[in-house]
């Protein structure tokens, strides 16, 4: 009888994590072009696609959470699904009320999803591949406060918000080629 030895956890969390940060980068990208036709005003499909950016994010934790188990506590990637499934509700009220709403719960959602980041990549930068999300993680508390304090310009628009998706797939693409380097040296 031949026995199979599991392969080390950082290997296969690198490795889930590689392709979850691909998933991202490619979804955050195609999110992002399809929002900038709509970022002057929310019709019913900006609203399901503002609703559906952090029910994504939700997802998204799940898997990391389920991939990172084995290596560290999941505890801060339930706080950020918790906070992305509040996100989601809240982005989905607020698009009745209009674009000032919307930049107020983005730019909420993005301070503390941020901090969030931050404080689950510090630990992780070991692996590699983190030092984008540490970057992303600060950046994400800079342009959440930057939205909320767009909500009160005149005539203000998604545009800014729907832009940090951009940036924030670039880290996750960035984290998933550096986290290549992981899963092979392993």
């Amino acid at each position: 009888m031949t026995t199979l030895a599991a392969p080390p956890a950082p290997t296969g969390t690198a490795s889930a994590l590689r392709r979850l940060y691909f998933v991202r980068f490619g979804f955050a990208i195609a999110w992002a072009l399809v929002m900038f036709t709509m970022a002057k005003e929310i019709t019913p499909v900006a609203a399901v696609l503002l609703v559906v950016y952090p029910l994504f994010d939700v997802a998204a934790a799940v898997v990391d959470a389920n991939a990172s188990r084995e290596t560290r506590s999941p505890v801060l990637l339930y706080v950020n699904m918790a906070v992305s499934l509040i996100a989601a509700v809240g982005v989905g009220i607020a698009a009745t009320s209009g674009i000032p709403d919307v930049l107020r719960v983005w730019g909420a959602w993005a301070i503390v999803s941020g901090l969030v980041q931050l404080i689950v990549a510090v630990p992780r930068r070991k692996m590699g591949g983190q030092w984008a999300m540490i970057l992303s993680g600060g950046i994400s508390v800079l342009a959440g406060g930057s939205f909320v304090a767009s909500a009160g310009a005149d005539n203000p628009t998604l545009a800014s918000a729907i832009g940090y998706a951009i940036p924030g797939g670039i880290f996750f693409l960035i984290s998933a080629l550096r986290l290549g380097r992981t899963a092979k040296e392993a």
